[in-house]
């Protein structure tokens, strides 16, 4: 059974990195890199303390960074685990597929998919109250991570696992924030009120 799910993985991965064109290229190396998205993130900062007021956003930032740096690690641990070559190092597909950039470290799963997915899911399960759109931020982890296989460097199954991961840790985190944030200010607000 598993090998066939990572025979399948070869095969779609061989498939989606194919669909690529050295025209693109480019345009995927920027995708690829955090650095590019800051204008998207600014945008969504400004957004976010429009709506939760400085403190909240204040603890909004630290919740996200203890978010990001739990996603980080837990991926770290997988590929010190697991140490899944990446498909630009794997000699069962680094002939057949297009190998745009290369890494030396270990495939699965990958850091870009935990952490975009971890921290969209965050921000939208705040912002979605706001904003009848909100769900359109969910295009930052699918595009951001796509570029990894397309890259070579990262099969499905590595980007895949990392939503999965990312979407729960993310969604804790909310549930973190809504009850010792968003409800502590309120009930502070509540109390305030009455006297």
């Amino acid at each position: 059974m598993l090998e066939k799910i990572l025979q399948f993985d070869k095969e779609l991965l061989i498939f989606l990195n194919g669909l690529g064109s050295p025209t693109f290229d480019g345009l995927w190396l920027i995708i690829t890199k955090q650095a590019y998205w800051v204008p998207l993130f600014l945008l969504i900062f400004y957004l976010l303390r429009k709506k939760l007021g400085w403190k909240n956003f204040g603890y909004y930032i630290l919740f996200t960074a203890l978010l990001i740096l739990l996603c980080d690690q837990t991926a770290n641990l997988f590929k010190w685990y697991f140490h899944r070559l990446r498909p630009c190092n794997d000699q069962t597909v680094n002939h057949i597929i297009r190998i745009v950039k290369t890494s030396p470290s270990f495939s699965f799963f990958s850091g870009h998919a935990i952490n975009s997915m971890a921290t969209t899911v965050f921000t939208f399960m705040i912002l979605k109250k706001f904003y009848k759109h909100a769900y359109l931020l969910f295009l930052f982890p699918f595009i951001f991570a796509y570029s990894r296989i397309y890259l070579g460097l990262h099969f499905p199954s590595d980007i895949v696992t990392g939503y999965v991961f990312g979407a729960t840790f993310g969604f804790i985190c909310y549930k973190l924030y809504r009850k010792h944030i968003l409800k502590t200010r309120v009930r502070v607000r509540e109390s305030n009120h009455h006297e």
